[in-house]
């Protein structure tokens, strides 16, 4: 078995303590995303150190490891390059991005490069549709990408450099990235926060700001046209059907049944 590093055992110290006496379960996810940063992936050292750090079975820590896309149970490159291929990013472009970036890295999804360094996913969503179609290295965004713009970010990331985000932070490894989803700060002096919000999030504020519409203005209500019944032109609806009766729920004695 893989001993853990004397600093990974202080970290999960650390990590516990932030929760009440007798609530230290609590404290589960950010120590996968520990063990992660060490090992690069929850192998089953990780599960066997979270399950005996927090006193809990295996059984419950690989349930909630393999419940989570962001645990990865086999190993992960320096970098994981998610591209979504969800309804909106497809319509845009997104699988065609995806092949693209597959055909420059010769992987496919799930798969890591032969020198260890990327790994390449589909992402079912990414929670960006205002920027699609998106794609993120280890989870930071890279808005709007389309094939040529994709490929020359991956390319980038083999020759060493970390091609900066459209929104967030500068960019991590993934093994950096673990580290800070388990509740630890950047501590490189560039790594602070960068733009959150682009201008098509605020896309319907905008329109709002200039239409001179306040949220503390109650709109004008609305009156739904009655369409027409078939058959009888565009005359008179024929009178609203009595509201179908709902049957009370069932008594206590009869909820075994």
């Amino acid at each position: 078995m893989m001993a853990f590093s004397p600093e990974t055992h202080a970290a999960a110290a650390e990590i516990i303590a932030r929760y009440p006496a007798g609530r230290s379960r609590s404290a589960l996810l950010p120590l996968l995303h520990l063990v992660q940063a060490e090992q690069g992936s929850v192998t089953t050292e990780g599960v066997t150190f979270c399950a005996d750090t927090l006193g809990i079975t295996q059984a419950e820590v690989g349930a909630v490891a393999t419940f989570y896309t962001m645990y990865k149970r086999r190993p992960v490159g320096d970098y994981l390059v998610s591209v979504c291929t969800n309804l909106s990013c497809a319509l845009l472009g997104g699988d065609e991005v995806f092949a693209r970036v597959a055909e420059r890295l010769g992987v496919g999804h799930d798969e890591t490069t032969p020198d260890g360094s990327i790994t390449l996913e589909h992402a079912e969503c990414l929670a960006a549709c205002d920027y699609a179609p998106v794609m993120t290295v280890n989870y930071e965004f890279y808005d709007q990408v389309d094939p040529d713009s994709a490929v020359a970010i991956v390319e980038g990331l083999q020759a060493g450099e970390r091609p900066a985000p459209t929104r967030g932070g500068p960019l991590c490894s993934f093994a950096e990235t673990s580290r800070q989803l388990a509740g630890f700060a950047d501590e490189r002096p560039a790594g602070v926060a960068g733009p959150g919000v682009g201008e098509p999030s605020v896309a319907g504020l905008l329109l709002a700001e200039a239409a001179g519409w306040r949220a503390d203005q109650a709109p004008a209500p609305l009156v739904a046209a009655t369409p027409p019944v078939a058959g009888q032109g565009t005359g008179p609806a024929a009178p609203a059907a009595a509201p179908v009766p709902v049957p009370a729920p069932a008594s206590s004695e009869r909820k075994g049944n």
